[in-house]
């Protein structure tokens, strides 16, 4: 070829500009190292006036802030790299600055801007970026829809990222895209696999001096077995968190995640340590973001209640309770709107107040299945974006390398998918069992008082209906508190289990026994009459009598109980007088010595 058609040569590149490329190249690397080979850029290049090295020692240093720095400082340095791309026409350095522009703009609230700008830059980005440079680009584009809620086009951003950015190419950033699927994953309830992620992203982790991402990694973990109810588990990472440096040797300017670390140590058991973390929160003010304001009150409430302060815990929970039931309340993730319901349920339960623990418990129920749903759309977003983006690539290449990388793609899309069809067959499995636990007593295995208030209308009202008679039967064990205090309250828990496993083995399928309260146990028995229900009754307490149990060489016998059996014909205005009417004869039957089984004979 003639000299003067061969294509001119590139320049070697300047000291400066290999500072500044080894500067981001080592941003995740060691992120101690990032800064100061970036510094040494900046301050080479405008020395030489290589405006190029400046742009990229400004974007590793702007990248850098973004971690251990505020939002504004780091949106200031990248402005400052970009006017320099801009000057020189490098048009990857320009996209790879506005993506951690629309990083900056996301995390000082203004999500739908820093979207707008991040989506503007894509299809550019698809051509002109390559391995983790468009990685960083995508998934960027996959925090902005993250901040909004949307899982479902965040997982497709982050997945596509992380094809980009695999270990061989990634310089660390799979590292963070790990990190960043473990959150995601957890956000819609699959704290299996999201710790699978934390896993990936430690066992690359540990080559890297990166305590920012070490530290995010570890609060993901934290927050995963906590949700698994392994909180214990997590006690190492949260010490490990707390002796942390909040400078640029440890997890920077970031949040503190206090909450989530004094929700792990209290139900972990250690009180003094969630009580410092709430303590801790509480003063850093309001400048924290919604979701996590709605986690300190949900943490101060758990905190009060595991200290035995109910009216304090709803006194803390309430005042979030307007915003965390609303949908469209920004910033606020479906995890942490369950979780606050959840105490919120646990706190209204402490208080006796049965039926607004039951409506927070449907609340938080109603958040599960939402999370199953957002699983679902996940792997159909997922596949839509994979094949728009392929599409974009295609143009550039049609190689065979390509298809393998998109049959890799694939196969991890699947193993996904694969992963959260299984969440979603556990989070419908833990719906049923949040069900069984609103209307079960878990000690002897029969209904509750909540299912009996929930039943009798219902069940009363169908006897007037179809003038039938229903029967209602109380029982209460003869001299139960001498059985704990003679032989303890274990004891006395054996024999409350023994009765109700004697009364469900003895009911018919159609009637409802429950656990009343202490040793009392109420026992409906539709289209029966008070006669014939006394003699079940009767029969129930003959073969009461005759259980014997060994408690540690002491030989308990002789069991009795003291009933009262009403039925619907005689005390028919309400539910109420029909209760009413069966418990007066119980109190007359014990008064009158107790062992025996009063029945309604009259009129009430």
């Amino acid at each position: 070829m003639p000299p003067f058609l061969m294509p001119a040569k590139r320049p070697p590149p300047s000291a400066a500009q290999r500072l500044a490329r080894r500067a981001w190249n080592a941003l995740h690397v060691d992120s101690a190292e990032a800064r100061a080979l970036a510094e040494r850029a900046i301050e080479g290049a405008r020395r030489t006036a290589d405006v190029a090295a400046e742009g990229w020692g400004r974007l590793a240093l702007g990248f850098h802030l973004l971690y251990y720095a505020t939002a504004a400082e780091a949106g200031a340095e990248l402005q400052r790299a970009q006017a320099c791309f801009d000057s020189v026409n490098d048009r990857a350095g320009h996209l790879i600055a506005g993506a951690g522009m629309a990083r900056s703009l996301w995390r000082q609230g203004r999500v739908q801007e820093a979207l707008d700008l991040v989506l503007s830059l894509r299809d550019r980005g698809v051509h002109v970026l390559k391995h983790e440079q468009l990685g960083v680009l995508l998934n960027a584009v996959a925090g902005c829809y993250s901040a909004q809620g949307n899982s479902a086009q965040a997982f497709a951003y982050m997945f596509e990222a992380l094809r980009n950015a695999g270990p061989r190419s990634g310089r660390g950033f799979d590292t963070v895209l790990h990190c960043n699927l473990a959150h995601e994953l957890l956000q819609i309830g699959d704290y299996e696999h999201a710790l699978m992620h934390v896993a990936q992203g430690m066992a690359r982790g540990g080559a890297l001096k990166n305590a920012r991402l070490q530290s995010v990694l570890w609060i993901n973990r934290v927050i995963g077995l906590t949700e698994l109810g392994r909180a214990a588990e997590a006690m190492p990472d949260v010490h490990a968190l707390l002796a942390l440096p909040a400078d640029a040797t440890g997890r920077g300017r970031m949040a503190a995640h206090f909450e989530t670390l004094a929700i792990a140590s209290i139900r972990a058991g250690d009180l003094e340590l969630g009580s410092q973390l709430v303590d801790r929160s509480w003063a850093l003010g309001d400048a924290l973001l919604p979701e996590e304001r709605l986690e300190r009150y949900t943490a101060t409430a758990l905190l009060a209640l595991a200290q035995g302060r109910q009216a304090d815990a709803l006194a803390a929970l309430l005042p979030a309770e307007p915003a965390a039931a609303h949908d469209l309340t920004d910033g606020l993730s479906i995890r942490m709107r369950a979780q606050f319901f959840a105490v919120l349920s646990e706190a209204h339960e402490a208080c006796g107040d049965a039926p607004r623990a039951l409506a927070a418990l449907r609340q938080c129920q109603r958040l599960y299945r939402q999370q199953t749903q957002k699983a679902s759309l996940a792997r159909y977003q997922a596949a839509a974006l994979q094949t728009e983006l392929l599409r974009l690539q295609h143009r550039l290449d049609e190689n065979d390398a390509h298809r393998r990388s998109l049959e890799r793609a694939r196969a991890e899309l699947a193993a996904a998918n694969e992963a959260l069809q299984a969440k979603v067959t556990e989070v419908e499995s833990l719906q049923q069992a949040l069900v069984q636990q609103a209307t079960r007593d878990p000690l002897t295995g029969l209904f509750n008082r909540r299912h009996l208030n929930d039943a009798l209308p219902t069940l009363f009202a169908l006897a007037q209906r179809d003038a039938h008679t229903m029967a209602l039967a109380i029982i209460d064990l003869d001299h139960f508190k001498l059985v704990n205090d003679r032989h303890g309250h274990a004891a006395g828990d054996r024999l409350l289990a023994a009765f109700g496993d004697m009364l469900a083995a003895q009911c018919r399928r159609s009637d409802v026994a429950c656990r009343y309260g202490g040793e009392e146990f109420c026992l409906l028995m539709p289209r029966t009459e008070a006669a014939d229900a006394s003699r079940k009754v009767q029969a129930l307490l003959r073969r009461w009598r005759t259980q014997s149990f060994d408690l540690g060489g002491t030989r308990l016998q002789g069991l009795s109980f003291s009933a009262g059996v009403a039925d619907t014909s005689l005390a028919g205005d309400s539910p109420h007088a029909l209760l009413k009417a069966a418990d007066d004869l119980l109190l007359a039957a014990k008064r009158e010595g107790r062992n025996r089984v009063g029945v309604a004979t009259t009129a009430a």
